[in-house]
């Protein structure tokens, strides 16, 4: 494995992320694998030499960091890994226990590292832009973060660059801790990012870090093979559904895929990684498959031929995600 600088930090991660919304209770979704179920895919990874994990408290609603903490700390030293978590999302019916205020991020960050077992988080993220909560009140608790070593950089997620460029700016104005990633909604289906966002993160030194690099698995297929995944993900419903001229992206990674002897989740990925701002892709693993695919990936160079057969079915579309 060829580690890779996180953005303009002095940190080296993994140029693949192994997200853990797929590890908790399946409780929560029916096609959540349990503590036991987690153990396997955990190690694997590890064995390939990913470092960089990424969970949030909603996922599972806390289930997933505690499993992340039980497998992962049980099987290497903490500080061999980058650990990333997640707050905004609704933990609770409580008005106060969800969005970036500081009572909530303040409580969140506390019980994110009790979940987890860990002293401290690496990687301590906004999962959307809070529109109910003043930019300066959440800037400033996230500073309180890093300032009590309770975590060691912060990221945002999905948003406007315009909001992203409003709260980098109120922090170097303040001198206060600023984020130093970006995880965004990113694939071959959804390219809207590359107009501003992108390019911001780019001029900015921002590591990138893609979520949902294979469109919820559309690129590979799962549409026509119907998982339990596929046909339960409201949210994948909502953001994949321009038949058309997705059914003539998912053929020219097949098309391309095929010319190569690979699987098209190869592909898509190899797609995503090509693009120099991006830092590490977050890719979910519930087959042994995902994490062979994922690494296999890192070492597929596409041609400018084959990336412009991938790229040419694309047409603009709505934003989706930020939600």
């Amino acid at each position: 494995m060829k580690y890779v600088r996180f953005g303009s930090t002095g940190i080296k991660v993994s140029p693949i992320c192994l997200g853990c919304m797929t590890y908790g209770s399946p409780e929560w979704r029916e096609w959540v694998l349990d503590e036991n179920g987690t153990r396997p895919f955990i190690k694997k990874a590890l064995d390939l030499g990913i470092n960089f994990f990424d969970t949030a408290d909603m996922y599972s609603l806390g289930a997933s960091e505690d499993v992340l903490g039980k497998t992962l700390l049980k099987m290497v030293p903490r500080d061999d890994v980058v650990i990333a978590t997640k707050v905004f999302n609704p933990m609770s019916d409580n008005p106060n226990d969800r969005g970036l205020s500081r009572k909530h991020i303040l409580k969140s960050i506390d019980a994110s590292l009790k979940r987890l077992g860990t002293d401290y988080i690496d990687l301590y993220i906004i999962h959307r832009f809070d529109p109910e909560t003043s930019i300066e009140e959440t800037v400033e608790a996230l500073d309180t973060v890093v300032r009590s070593g309770k975590a060691r950089y912060i990221g945002a997620s999905s948003m406007h660059a315009w909001q992203f460029m409003r709260m980098l700016s109120l922090q170097e104005q303040h001198g206060l801790a600023k984020f130093v990633s970006m995880q965004n909604h990113y694939n071959l289906i959804y390219r809207e990012e590359e107009r501003e966002m992108l390019p911001l993160c780019e001029e900015m030194g921002i590591a990138v870090t893609p979520w949902s690099p294979l469109a919820r698995g559309v690129l590979t297929g799962s549409r026509k093979n119907q998982t339990i995944r596929a046909t339960t993900d409201t949210p994948a419903h909502h953001w994949y559904n321009h038949q058309a001229e997705e059914d003539a992206i998912v053929s020219a990674v097949e098309q391309v895929a095929t010319a190569r002897g690979v699987p098209p989740a190869q592909i898509a990925l190899a797609w995503v990684r090509h693009r120099k701002v991006v830092t590490s892709p977050i890719i979910g693993a519930s087959k042994p498959h995902h994490l062979d695919d994922a690494v296999a990936a890192l070492s597929l160079t596409l041609s400018d031929e084959e990336v412009a057969r991938l790229e040419a079915p694309y047409r603009p579309r709505n934003l989706a995600g930020h939600e």
